[in-house]
């Protein structure tokens, strides 16, 4: 039986766990990392044992269970009492078997080991950091953006309407038994139904967010195209109003026109200066109040840090919700650490990843339960 060196078979470990979150698994850094030393504890020359410590480690739902079970028995070449291998599955890799020992000098990257993938392209490219696309992937995935289905938060409305069950409707009621000369008639009853909350959108276009600003405005257009209460801000040395040229139909277009009336794309980055002209100009006029503010940046400040922490605790007063979006919050091994991160989390709701397009759907979800 061929044994594989240490170094080999945690590199084989790892690229299993990361087979696993291209299926669609949430494997983050620390489940990994979870994994390594779980699989290092039980023995990796026990297969068995091996096995359910991936259950145990990577997996938090029964669909992961499904998933892990299909990925490993591809992964390995292995086939274990009572899990079947789907002919159908979109993620399907042909390798190999691989043991997974230790002490052995045999090169891990002989032409048996070789790994044909056969996964879904699209798949893939959900799962794929937008920085490292290369332009033909970014044409691609841009298309997808088009499949995006934005919906706007819900509050209740002003108003209440006419309802088949909910409040009695007292002066409906009344006006009808007069009408009757004071005979009994029907109730009338009414309820407090909902409007879409307004979504604002400020999207870092600094230089240090350059590689993911393209991205970000065709999620921004995406929106916009919904005709839901959304208002698109750009953040760089100043704060522009991006709302009009979103409006048109055609994306291309339309970042087109965005990029004409953007003066600062790729400077640098005032956020503090940028939350704080939105504030005084439109925020507290009316546009933030009650409104799901989401703020796209790494959060690489030039001003004083203490300086954003003070306007993003002045948005949090005004706003219903305020989301942090990061590009690199997905990546892993990050800890928010930059001074502008530090000093604006405290006033942040949501602090969520936005580097791919499984990571911009993901997104979408958390704006629209706000």
């Amino acid at each position: 039986m061929t044994i594989a060196p240490a170094h080999a078979a945690d590199e084989i470990l790892l690229g299993f766990a990361r087979a696993l979150r291209a299926a669609g698994v949430n494997v983050t850094a620390d489940r990994e990392r979870t994994y390594l030393e779980a699989v290092e504890a039980v023995g990796a020359d026990d297969q068995s044992a091996a096995f359910w410590a991936g259950r145990a480690t990577l997996c938090a739902s029964p669909a992961d269970l499904e998933r892990h079970d299909q990925v490993y028995a591809a992964w390995f070449g292995l086939e274990r009492a009572g899990t079947r291998r789907r002919r159908d599955s979109t993620h399907t890799v042909a390798q190999a078997p691989l043991d997974l020992g230790r002490g052995s000098t045999e090169d891990p990257q002989s032409p048996e080991d070789v790994v044909r993938a056969q996964a879904s392209a699209a798949e893939v490219l959900r799962h794929r950091d937008v920085a490292s696309l290369s332009s033909a992937e970014r044409a691609r995935l841009a298309a997808m953006f088009g499949a995006l289905r934005p919906r706007a938060p819900r509050r209740p409305a002003h108003r209440q309407t006419p309802a088949r069950r909910g409040a009695v409707d007292a002066r409906k009621t009344l006006r009808e038994q007069l009408r009757r000369m004071g005979e009994p008639g029907p109730i009338a009853w009414r309820h407090r139904g909902t409007r879409a909350r307004r979504v604002v959108l400020l999207v870092d276009v600094s230089g240090s967010m350059s590689a993911y600003a393209d991205a970000l405005l065709r999620l921004a257009h995406a929106y916009v195209a919904t005709g839901l209460p959304v208002e698109v801000f750009t953040l760089g040395t100043r704060l522009t109003h991006v709302t009009r040229p979103l409006r048109q139909r055609d994306p291309e277009r339309a970042l087109v026109a965005c990029g004409a009336s953007v003066p600062d794309w790729s400077g640098g980055t005032r956020l503090a200066e940028g939350v704080r002209a939105f504030l005084d100009r439109w925020g507290r006029r009316g546009m933030a109040r009650g409104a799901v503010v989401v703020l796209f940046s790494d959060g690489w400040e030039r001003d004083e840090p203490e300086a954003l922490g003070e306007q993003m605790r002045r948005l949090q007063a005004l706003a219903h919700r305020v989301v942090w979006v990061n590009p690199h919050r997905g990546k892993p091994g990050y800890q928010p650490v930059q001074q502008g991160i530090v000093a604006a989390l405290p006033h942040v709701d949501d602090f969520v990843a936005g580097h791919s397009m499984a990571a911009f759907e993901e997104l979408v979800e958390v704006v629209g339960r706000a």
